[in-house]
């Protein structure tokens, strides 16, 4: 009873609240399961499931890139496939070299490490880093000799190749779908915006999200490739017409942002709306100078994120020691326990603390509910496997702690494709793994401090500052060069967006130092407002002379 009190408490306080599932919630789900299923059926019938550990590992590959555009997904996905590949070739290597699970447990550690810089840096994910380290944590431990290591090898190569395949598939039959999809939120998050009424602190809130949604659905475009392209040339007048009711929410109708948002979830032919204003056709332009390139800022971001690294290393290695000292067993369970916690604060750590204990204690439950089914046949296992893989994969992202009840039962029956365990022994071991890996995680977070959230909310500031001061001269030159001013204005909003981002991130980091909160304010008014003032200059029949930030969002 007083379980069941604790988690009701749990859920009221919010961190237990269910979310609506993401808008592709199906993409990485059927993707998992196609990507999957091929190689664990394949090895079934020919009565080697021991060996389908590998080829599932590289198959993951496809839960990730579903909501980058094909020409992006194509070089993406062949880095993620490596990734995942490259992880699990280093594992087995070390695994084939030594038994020592003291080194065993550092070598995870510290490739739990590397796997969630890189993975920051890049902004890969959902679901980011964990998994890659869910899979060469798991095969640090795997017993192993030299020699079979590049057959083992080979057979995930295989299947991170079948998951590339599976993943590239639907471009065939909807090769616009990611950018509609991208233009579609930002519809739909713009006419949230300019239909809100409440306080000036949601608006400002939803003037935040509405500038990110249209700053990605920008980003999908210049990956697309081909200028040309008539239905791109559709979708890039959506999205302009999605960024001037941004900056002039007082003259935009949120029905009909909401009714082409709907036709583009459709499959029908992308709403020709026309230019947002007549002679407004720079407004269209996309250049990959204009917004910012994670891959072109790598190491920057790297050194601003170190201090998560550095956390997620310290703390999955004293996780895996403290499991090897309590002779709990499997070590890696406390590991991968621990490099989940890890996100961008420490009040988001918190939470995922809360969501991964609740959510292993009850996938263990359902691990016993449903493992006298998976004993009856080798193929009721794999078909438990395969359901639990897909409502794992449904789940990723606004219901992390479902998620995870999904994962739990999943991570449990592969270790059972080689051989049938005490299932007792099992539970046992994942729950007090996942304790010692939660408590001990959560006290390296607390130990290692990052005060380079601040530092990463001044670089933002600057960066806003400076595309603030550019914008302005360009504004004041009676005739810019052509597309300047967009670039420029381009450049601004994502600074904004960048901004916005940087400054949520150190509000949830303790141990800070103060933090310029009227400063980013007064950034963000001046920003938007700047905004304005080059989208009437671009396009001067769109904004009439009150268009811009209202009064609630300037005082806010």
């Amino acid at each position: 009873m007083s379980t069941c009190a604790a988690v009701c408490r749990v859920a009221q306080a919010g961190v237990l609240r269910c979310a609506r599932p993401s808008d592709i919630w199906f993409k990485p789900a059927l993707s998992v399961v196609a990507a999957t299923a091929l190689p664990a059926l394949s090895l079934l019938v020919l009565g080697r499931l021991d060996l389908a550990m590998y080829p599932i590992a590289g198959a993951m590959s496809a839960l990730y890139c579903h909501h980058r555009p094909y020409a992006a997904r194509c070089q993406t996905l062949v880095w993620v496939v490596l990734g995942m590949v490259g992880g699990l070739a280093v594992a087995l290597l070390t695994a084939a070299l030594t038994t020592n699970a003291a080194v065993l447990v550092g070598v995870g550690a510290l490739m739990a490490a590397l796997q969630k810089a890189v993975c920051d840096a890049t902004r890969i994910g959902p679901p980011a880093s964990v998994v890659l380290t869910f899979i060469s944590s798991t095969a640090l431990f795997l017993p192993q000799t030299p020699a079979q290591v590049p057959g083992h090898v080979g057979l995930a190569l295989l299947g991170g190749v079948w998951a590339w395949l599976v993943c590239m598939a639907p471009g065939l039959l909807r090769p616009h779908g990611p950018e509609r999809r991208a233009t579609a939120h930002a519809l739909d998050t713009v006419a949230g915006y300019v239909a809100v009424s409440e306080t000036a602190e949601v608006r400002v809130e939803a003037r935040a999200a509405a500038a990110a949604a249209v700053h990605a659905a920008w980003q999908c475009m210049p990956a697309a490739g081909a200028r040309g392209d008539l239905t791109r040339r559709s979708l890039r007048r959506l999205v302009a017409c999605a960024e001037v009711a941004v900056t002039a929410p007082g003259d935009a109708d949120p029905e009909r942002l909401q009714a082409w948002a709907r036709n583009l979830r459709g499959s029908g032919p992308v709403p020709d709306v026309g230019l947002p204003v007549p002679d407004s056709e720079e407004l269209l332009d996309v250049d990959a100078e204009t917004t910012v390139s994670p891959q072109a800022v790598w190491w920057s971001r790297h050194n601003l994120l170190a201090p998560i690294a550095v956390r997620t290393g310290i703390g999955c290695a004293l996780a895996g020691y403290a499991s090897l000292a309590l002779g709990i067993g499997r070590p890696y369970w406390a590991l991968v326990t621990a490099a989940s916690l890890y996100q961008a604060n420490l009040t988001l750590t918190r939470r995922r603390a809360v969501e991964r204990v609740v959510g292993n204690l009850i996938g263990v439950l359902a691990f016993a509910a449903v493992v006298p089914v998976a004993h009856l046949h080798p193929a009721a296992l794999v078909l438990c496997f395969l359901a639990f893989c897909f409502t794992a994969a449904a789940l990723i992202g606004p219901n992390y702690w479902l998620h995870t009840v999904c994962v739990t039962p999943m991570a449990l029956l592969i270790t059972e494709f080689a051989r049938v365990q005490d299932s007792v022994q099992l539970i046992t071991g994942r729950i007090a793994d996942t304790l010692v890996g939660t408590l001990v995680g959560f006290a390296a977070a607390l130990a290692v401090t990052n005060r380079r959230a601040g530092d990463r909310l001044e670089h933002a500031l600057t960066a806003l500052e400076h595309a603030h001061a550019h914008t302005a001269a360009l504004l004041a030159e009676p005739d810019p060069v052509p597309g300047a001013l967009n670039a420029a204005r381009r450049r601004l909003g994502a600074a904004l967006v960048e901004l916005r981002a940087s400054a949520d991130t150190a509000a949830g980091e303790w141990w800070q130092h103060a933090l310029p909160s009227d400063r980013v304010v007064h950034a963000e008014q001046s920003g938007h407002q700047m905004l304005t003032e080059a989208l009437r200059r671009q396009s001067p029949a769109s904004l009439g002379p009150g268009a811009g930030t209202t009064g609630q969002d300037a005082r806010a």
